[in-house]
């Protein structure tokens, strides 16, 4: 069976699912994504090239309609020309609307990955007071979603990664999108019995506590600044602790530059002062293979977020057998209960949080055993051994159909 994957990204959520078609049932498989043409054994990527886009003078509720139209017009364009591609079934991510245009091109299924749908309430955008939307802001989250809602009417089927994410979606679509969750490599992802004591050129001393946080950008809706206010409490109560922060310093969400006079987040709360540059390290991004190491060095990993996506690295902690202390929101208690595989606390629960965390640092072997089971919740319901049989078994019901 040929398969034609559809994302702006690449490897993003689909890269690994059609190496592992190919290479161990022999399916075919071709990518499209903004990324160069290239070979990946028997996978091959194409580039498309967005045509048009939004522009200073589009409505601002209009933007992000008129971006998905430019994706979806440069991947129906780039395909067009390539007559010999013919696929079986269409993979494609609803939230760049990159597959709307494909059924002028081929008369097969078309299955989407629906990763999120916008609510202006009870969700993300007013889950934090002190960081209100603005009132345009509240009016596009509602034609934020017209992608969707297109893909949603043409799609044959869809998957979500979450039951939580699912229940985001219109009462009236949820028969067509099942819960399946991308799968992660637990081989790769995995504790090291002895992870390297340094992180971008910064030596951990031995004998000190670790303190993990990872997420892509440092914002609002991960919860950067709560995190930083109870790691400068942590640091004040236990001088033995180092604070590893992987991640950069941008929005990829949310409104934070409303809020922060034009400075980061990161840049507005380094500026009251009270962090030891000794004990914070900020190594940005990291490569698989480090962000593996780092988190085989932590002691307590903490993970927060709004009512949002779910992030692939709370998966990734959890794998790596870290003692977390996440968020007691939606998205994350469908991953985590308290006291069996992780620890829970309120989002703005600072006292809470700084108490969790002092507890775990006091004697980090005695919670090695929630660390343990968050591997066995991974292996049981996360792990690629699990996820891609299931989405497999999706792709050949809807292909035959």
């Amino acid at each position: 069976m040929h398969v034609l994957f559809v994302h702006k990204n690449f490897p993003a959520q689909f890269g690994h699912v059609a190496q592992w078609l190919v290479e161990k049932h022999q399916w075919k498989a071709t990518y499209i994504s903004e990324l160069p043409n290239a070979q990946f054994g028997g996978l091959k990527r194409i580039h498309y090239k967005p045509l048009g886009g939004a522009r200073e003078e589009t409505h601002f509720c209009a933007r992000s309609f008129e971006n998905y139209v430019a994706h979806s017009q440069g991947v129906h364009h780039a395909l067009k020309r390539l007559p010999d591609i013919r696929p079986d079934l269409v993979v494609g991510h609803s939230g760049f609307g990159s597959t709307a245009f494909l059924p002028e091109l081929y008369d097969c299924p078309i299955i989407n990955y629906f990763e999120w749908f916008y609510h202006p309430r009870g969700t993300d955008m007013d889950f934090r007071p002190e960081f209100p939307p603005t009132d345009l802001a509240m009016l596009r989250a509602r034609a934020r979603n017209a992608m969707l809602l297109l893909d949603l009417n043409t799609c044959a089927a869809g998957y979500s990664p979450t039951e939580w994410q699912r229940s985001q979606f219109p009462k009236e679509y949820l028969p067509k999108i099942q819960t399946a969750f991308d799968g992660i490599d637990t081989g790769a992802w995995a504790r090291q019995a002895q992870p390297k004591r340094s992180v971008a050129g910064r030596l951990i001393p031995d004998g000190a506590r670790v303190v993990t946080y990872v997420s892509r950008g440092f914002e609002a809706m991960r919860g950067f600044d709560i995190f930083m206010r109870v790691a400068k409490k942590i640091a004040a109560e236990r001088r033995d602790t180092v604070f590893i922060i992987v991640g950069q310093d941008r929005v990829c969400y949310g409104n934070d530059t409303v809020h922060t006079g034009g400075m980061t987040l990161k840049e507005q709360i380094l500026a009251h002062g009270g962090f030891d540059p000794a004990r914070f390290i900020f190594p940005g991004l990291l490569p698989t293979a480090e962000l593996i190491n780092v988190l085989s060095l932590s002691d307590l990993h903490i993970y927060l977020t709004v009512p949002f996506v779910l992030s692939w690295s709370l998966i990734n902690a959890l794998a790596c057998g870290c003692t977390v202390l996440a968020s007691d929101t939606p998205p994350v208690r469908e991953v985590i209960t308290h006291g069996h595989n992780g620890l829970l606390a309120g989002f703005s629960d600072e006292a809470s949080l700084l108490c969790e965390s002092l507890k775990v640092l006091d004697a980090p072997q005695n919670y090695r055993v929630l660390g343990q089971a968050g591997r066995a919740t991974v292996e049981e319901r996360y792990s690629n051994d699990v996820c891609l049989p299931r989405l497999k078994e999706l792709f050949q019901r809807v292909a035959h159909r």
